[in-house]
């Protein structure tokens, strides 16, 4: 009987023995893949780091980019007009909008608008150019329309001027004319290239049967900082932060070498910088980074735009978290929707980021729905909200230190600015500084509260408190 109970008793050790080193074994192996993912993060976050050190590095890059600049093709000269009915379009990314603006002179401002808005299918953004312009002409016969219908004051008679909005990087000819030099924000027409896009829009209103004539042609940014300037005098830049980014700004005519004696009847002219472009050795560039780049349209193009507008910043976290699970198995197997580009489009990242439910469900049902991630526990939906903070922090302090890098080339950030940005005598202290507003648009901008709150604080981190009083960064709407 003896023997027996010892044989049982040693066989249950036995098997108590097993299912403990099992429960360890499992213990220690999801323990080890914890640490994984949590690497993944913490070299995420060491590359994306901005300390104040490197944003002054990034102010100084982009201040001397742009002095070098002004040697060559990158002037716009603004005139705006003032009163009476304007229609305008607006081309410059996943949306395109269609305006109808009175103006009453500068006493009255802008009396009425409105704006109709509509997403440019995405077949067309690949598509033929007549296929586009003829996309944007119609849009805007059925608003003219529709605005005849409920507004009898809407004159059918004589020919309306239109102005052109086209945020794409061209080469301005003159003040109603561009040639297309390359697109971006993931468009692709080749046979729009090379082409007057004035034109290719004329001909498409002739098309729809519409008797109107494109008198200007401006840059989403340029026409921002116009709405910006005619409120707001103190408006001396522009920048855009949506599915792209750019941004332009007022300069002295006689610093910009390229324009040497071209008429301007103010002394000063509009940059427009096109700074999607820009890049420097100071810019932490990740992985992620440089894959999606590679796998862009456009590689080695429109760096600092992969890095912080709306249109890459939900691909670069989708692309951190496809990483994470190829080390491991914690997001569950890899998902067809996780391994396709640009599923997860920013808007969702941000709701993802801003989800403040104690159980984080927002984050949840975007991961379940859009990359087909399901029933994640709560410390690894933590993780995602995590790479989502890394993501848009850097890209709102890099942007940051953008605006910064143009106060700093024309003498607005108190340093005194560069060669050819200050007039001579201007003082550096405080006591002179000027009141300075950038008007700034953009969905990015101004429904991302996270983005735009570390912009901020990364405006007055660079400057100083003191110096920051005097810099006002104005939401700007339908300006472009």
């Amino acid at each position: 009987m003896g023997k027996v109970v010892f044989t049982v008793a040693a066989a249950v050790a036995v098997v108590t023995c097993a299912v403990a080193v099992t429960v360890v074994g499992k213990r220690v192996k999801s323990r080890r893949k914890w640490r994984k993912v949590v690497g993944v993060l913490r070299e995420l976050e060491e590359i994306c780091g901005t300390p104040l050190s490197r944003l002054k590095q990034v102010v100084d890059a982009m201040a001397v980019e742009m002095h070098a600049g002004l040697a060559s093709e990158g002037g716009s000269k603004l005139k705006m007009s003032e009163r009476g009915v304007y229609y305008a379009l607006d081309l410059g990314g996943t949306n395109f909008r269609v305006l109808r603006v009175q103006l009453g002179g500068r006493r009255s401002s802008i009396v009425r608008h409105d704006v109709e808005r509509k997403p440019i299918p995405e077949h067309l953004m690949t598509s033929s150019s007549e296929d586009l312009f003829d996309f944007i002409a119609k849009s805007l016969k059925e608003f003219v329309e529709k605005e005849r219908d409920e507004d009898s004051n809407v004159s059918s008679v004589n020919r309306k001027e239109l102005g052109f909005t086209f945020s794409f990087p061209v080469k301005q000819t003159s003040v109603s004319s561009g040639i297309l030099m390359k697109w971006t924000k993931g468009f692709s027409i080749r046979d729009t290239v090379g082409k007057d896009v004035c034109d290719c829009l004329q001909q498409a209103l002739s098309r729809q049967g519409l008797d109107m004539h494109v008198t200007s042609l401006v840059n989403d940014t340029v026409g921002t900082l116009a709405l910006g300037h005619y409120n707001d005098e103190d408006t001396v830049a522009a920048v855009i932060f949506g599915t792209g980014t750019n941004a332009c700004y007022y300069e002295r005519a006689d610093a910009i070498i390229k324009s040497q004696g071209f008429p301007t009847s103010t002394g000063s002219m509009v940059v427009n910088m096109e700074w999607g472009n820009f890049w420097s050795s100071h810019l932490p560039r990740t992985i992620y980074d440089i894959e999606l780049d590679a796998d862009s349209p456009n590689p080695n193009d429109q760096g600092f735009e992969k890095m912080i507008s709306g249109m890459y910043l939900g691909e670069i976290v989708r692309r951190v978290i496809l990483r994470m699970s190829q080390e491991s198995d914690i997001f569950g197997p890899i998902s067809s929707s996780l391994v396709k580009p640009f599923i997860l489009r920013t808007p969702l990242m941000s709701t993802m980021h801003e989800d403040n439910t104690p159980d984080l469900r927002e984050v949840g049902r975007i991961l379940e729905e859009v990359l087909g991630i399901q029933d994640l526990p709560l410390k690894v939906r933590k993780l995602v909200v995590n790479i989502c903070d890394v993501v848009t922090r850097r890209a709102a302090r890099l942007a940051a230190a953008g605006i910064l890098g143009i106060l700093k080339k024309i003498g607005r950030d108190g340093s005194g600015g560069i060669a050819g940005g200050r007039p001579k005598g201007a003082s550096t202290s405080s006591s002179k500084m000027r009141r300075t507003v950038v008007a700034v648009e953009g969905g990015l901008y101004s429904n991302y509260r996270m983005f735009r709150e570390y912009l901020n604080e990364a405006v007055t981190e660079i400057l100083g408190e003191e110096l920051s009083s005097f810099v006002e960064l104005m939401v700007t709407e339908d300006g472009s």
